[in-house]
């Protein structure tokens, strides 16, 4: 599967069909990240609510993204235990990370434009969304691919090269702080 996906079908067919769906774990990979809210359990409740059910479900969820994120967003995630204190939720922070993407369980994976925001996932109102575009694939051969390149990056093996150092708040590889 190749599948270009634009605007809402973002929301629809990645957020709405595929992550739920998640049975071992979930990367994703944002520039900016915001209270995003989904349909899930009956009602509108924060994208962190889908993620920490899932958590305690047993799949594993890991989070990059380039800035700190809005009280909001902290505030949600202050409230659920169960990726505040809990080994399957792995969460860092990487000023150069501009690449947006979701990988679900090794399987399928999401690159494209839209940042971790209701306006880029296309969740929020039609009038109020970005123009967004990405790409769905289950191409065996990318999706290792772009797991290996996340893989690289969480552990910290670009921290060495970086030359961006002194704008980085809080280092990956402790080694280099």
């Amino acid at each position: 599967m190749h599948k270009l996906l634009l605007n809402r079908e973002i929301y629809e067919v990645l957020i709405q069909e595929y992550l739920p769906e998640a049975k071992q774990f979930v990367w994703i990979v944002t520039a900016d990240i915001k209270d995003m809210h989904v349909e899930a359990f009956g009602g509108f409740v924060p994208l962190l609510e889908l993620l920490a059910d899932m958590v305690s479900r047993g799949v594993a969820v890991r989070l990059i993204h380039a800035k700190e994120p809005g009280p909001r967003f902290r505030e949600d995630f202050d409230r659920f235990d169960e990726l505040v204190d809990n080994e399957l939720f792995e969460r860092i922070l990487c000023p150069r990370v501009h690449t947006k993407a979701i990988i679900i369980d090794n399987q399928v994976a999401f690159t494209g434009s839209p940042n971790l925001t209701g306006a880029g996932m296309g969740s929020k109102h039609e009038d109020k969304r970005n123009f967004e575009a990405g790409f769905l694939f289950d191409d065996q051969a990318d999706v290792q691919r772009l797991v290996d390149w996340v893989d690289k990056l969480y552990l910290g093996e670009c921290c060495q090269s970086c030359r961006r150092r002194q704008y980085c708040p809080d280092p990956i590889d402790e080694s280099f702080k």
